[in-house]
């Protein structure tokens, strides 16, 4: 039975700049056997907000390579040179692509690791494989879109799962409801709601503002609610000084931070990557509602200092209890469809790894995003986008996304085992 070096659970933009990292060491003659399991049928990336003029808030140059390995065929700059679209490019005069075209470098690199990838499996779980008292493998199991499952052992792991969607409390038991969406799955699920022309938008981030401004432009008669808690839409803080948070070495000066110290910088820097829209997008929404004044025709509404304090699902369409925070009144308004950009939560992998909390220190990781484990346990399993509270605000985004990649590939040479493959009888053993 094949034993791989490392399986990586989900093929996003992470777990490719792995692939990535680890080919160049292939072709310097220290190859790993490496399998990703990507639940998707294909590889998509924010498929469902990849909106008609969305663009990326970071530069290509921090796409999948270029900070670790400028000189990689990799980097998005080759891949427009690919496209023969690389002269073109340079007279946009920007830093920052469409989402369409960031989705479509991602697509072709992923493409060039097919042979690497499973792709329509989803991993359910991941078991200890004993020999004697160590842990000495691991067992990943994947159920395919037929439900077949499949297992395969694994001497390290690595998990590039990214975000479930965060749902607040007060919609969570209307879980199923057609009419409140996520924005994760926004463009499919409006999709579902043809008729819907009465629409609240939660959220003060730039997902909540793009949605906004889609809805607007779909249909003249669409009304729109723009609720949220805070007074203002607040811009991104992209001042140079404020984004050298997101440069390799401030990961390690937050890192060697206590607890404490790390809250606060992450607290002090919230605002550079969590409910701040592009500059522009708040200016094009403020045109919107200025129009709307001039016209003296109110379609939307911008209601700023708003708490939701109950959700009812009737079948004329989904009630939401406004409260003002400022003068404390309460509303209830009747809309067909809830759009929730409410953001998302990185837990999955503590459901997914529960086999294995016997062998690891909860789920604190190392300096290089290995989680830190018993003595004994022998397999290393790194966590890729869910270590902001230690590696800081860059570890969700893409800003260093190559750079982590290398220090990951760079973890699994060091221990890397000669050997792809167990015999049979040695595998019999320890499998006893």
């Amino acid at each position: 039975m094949l034993v791989h070096d490392l399986i990586g659970i989900g093929f996003g933009p992470s777990n490719i700049a792995l692939a990535i990292a680890l080919d160049e060491q292939r072709q310097a003659g220290k190859p790993l056997n490496a399998l990703f399991i990507e639940k998707q049928p294909s590889f998509a990336w924010h498929q469902d907000m990849l909106l008609g003029h969305a663009h990326m808030q970071i530069s290509f140059l921090k796409d999948l390579v270029t900070l670790r390995n400028p000189t990689s065929p990799f980097t998005f700059v080759n891949y427009l040179h690919q496209k023969s679209r690389l002269p073109d490019f340079i007279n946009l005069k920007t830093f920052f692509p469409s989402r369409h075209e960031f989705n479509d470098y991602l697509s072709w690199a992923a493409a060039q690791f097919d042979d690497q990838c499973a792709y329509g499996e989803e991993v359910f779980e991941v078991l200890p494989e004993l020999r004697g008292h160590d842990v000495t493998l691991l067992r990943v199991r994947s159920r395919d879109r037929n439900g077949e499952v499949r297992e395969r052992l694994t001497r390290n792991l690595v998990l590039g799962l990214g975000g479930t969607a965060r749902i607040p409390d007060n919609f969570k038991a209307l879980r199923g409801d057609s009419r409140i969406l996520h924005s994760s799955t926004y463009l499919r699920d409006i999709a579902r709601n043809p008729a819907a022309r009465r629409i609240a938008v939660l959220g003060a981030g730039q997902s909540a503002a793009e949605i906004f401004m889609d809805l607007h432009g779909r249909h003249a008669d669409t009304e729109v609610d723009l609720i949220m808690r805070a007074r203002a839409i607040k811009p991104a803080d992209d001042s140079p000084f404020s984004n050298q948070i997101f440069d390799a070495d401030f990961v390690d000066h937050i890192y060697s931070r206590t607890p404490q110290e790390r809250d606060e910088l992450l607290r002090e820097f919230w605002h550079t990557n969590y409910a701040c829209p592009d500059l522009a997008l708040i200016e094009q929404i403020f045109q919107v509602f200025y129009h709307q004044r001039v016209s003296g025709r109110l379609r939307h509404r911008f209601l700023r200092r708003h708490q939701i304090t109950t959700v009812q699902s009737k079948e004329d369409g989904v009630r939401l209890t406004l409260r003002d925070l400022n003068g404390g009144l309460e509303q209830t308004v009747r809309y067909d469809a809830v759009v929730l950009a409410t953001g998302y939560e990185r837990a999955q992998h503590h459901e997914l790894l529960a086999a294995l909390t016997p062998y690891l220190q909860g789920f604190e990781t190392e300096r290089n995003y290995r989680l830190k484990s018993q003595s004994g346990f022998k397999p290393q399993v790194f966590l890729q986008g869910a270590c902001e509270a230690s590696h800081g605000l860059s570890d969700t985004l893409l800003s260093l996304t190559s750079v982590r990649s290398g220090e990951i590939c760079e973890a699994l040479l060091v221990k890397a085992s000669p050997r792809s493959q167990i015999n049979a009888d040695e595998l019999g053993n320890m499998l006893a």
